[in-house]
């Protein structure tokens, strides 16, 4: 294991988290028919507050970018979802509010996940794959289940909604750190080799996506509610995607197999329990109760 790399990746980890609480309080503002619309980017392009969050998360990507040049995706794909973590101590700082029996249990399920994960499971290995290679097939079916989870959001009430949202910005955000591994890669033969390429672009795409989706659930519910489900598919999508696409291996005797799957049911439990703290359904002056009762 590349110790530095997960170092990396958890201080990635808060500043992608301590940007998700202030996109989250900006985005919670804008009107309900903006969801899944360019516009809502573009009317919060204006807001201080959400530049502030997109800025702290691009420090976070750059940084996350640096611990998948230096370690395997599965390495690190776990740590990146401590960011709820963060998420939950900035809100608790903001609100001043103690934290209770609830959010250190998660806070312990989900380290305990994350490390029987890491430990049992050994990933490593792995090597790029070529431009066309067919494994990116399963980057088509992620985008796929994008879509039916966009269909099935659709005339819901907005928390089943968010939660659509919030999961497909997962799936999307999972399939972008696997492109962003690759363009890595394909960096290393030069500049003009990756130009050439269409990962590069794929991989803007795929992150403006992303972004628009996440920031759709953001807008229809609180961070309880349209942040776990990010948190919890996006390291979910990077493991399969760096076991599918990039040829990574974990230790597959029956015995560690039901080990790291333990380990990923609780890092994804853990989540649930922090996502459901009373300290990120704060977003701002707009009620709870104005958006609760809207059909989207």
């Amino acid at each position: 294991m590349s110790i530095l790399g997960m170092i990396f990746a958890v201080v990635a980890a808060a500043f992608t988290g301590l940007g998700f609480v202030a996109q989250q309080h900006a985005a919670y503002r804008e009107p309900l028919e903006e969801m899944l619309h360019p516009r809502l980017l573009l009317h919060l392009l204006r807001s201080r507050l959400w530049l502030a969050g997109i800025g702290t998360m691009i420090i976070g990507q750059v940084l996350f970018a640096v611990a998948l040049n230096m370690a395997d995706i599965a390495e690190v794909e776990p740590l990146l979802a401590s960011n709820l973590i963060f998420a939950l101590v900035a809100a608790h700082l903001i609100y001043r509010e103690r934290l209770g029996r609830a959010e250190w249990q998660g806070a312990v399920l989900f380290t305990a996940g994350v490390a029987l994960f890491l430990t049992i499971g050994e990933p490593h290995g792995g090597g790029e794959p070529s431009t066309w290679s067919p494994r990116w097939i399963a980057g088509a079916v992620v985008i796929g289940l994008v879509g039916l989870l966009t269909i099935a959001g659709q005339h819901r009430d907005l928390r089943v909604r968010a939660i659509t949202l919030a999961c497909a910005a997962g799936l999307l955000y999972g399939l972008q750190d696997a492109l962003t591994r690759s363009v890595l890669l394909l960096f290393d033969q030069g500049v003009w080799q990756a130009a050439k390429d269409w990962q590069p672009y794929a991989l803007v795409f795929i992150g403006a996506t992303a972004l628009l989706y996440s920031q759709s659930a953001f807008d229809a519910a609180p961070l309880r509610i349209s942040l776990p489900a990010t948190t919890a598919a996006e390291p979910l999508v990077g493991i399969a995607l760096s076991i599918v696409v990039f040829g990574e291996r974990l230790r597959v005797s029956v015995g560690s197999l039901a080990l790291e799957a333990i380990g990923l049911a609780a890092m994804v439990a853990g989540i649930v329990v922090l996502g459901r703290s009373p300290y990120l359904g704060k977003p701002g002056d707009r009620a709870d109760a104005r958006k609760d009762g809207v059909q989207a």
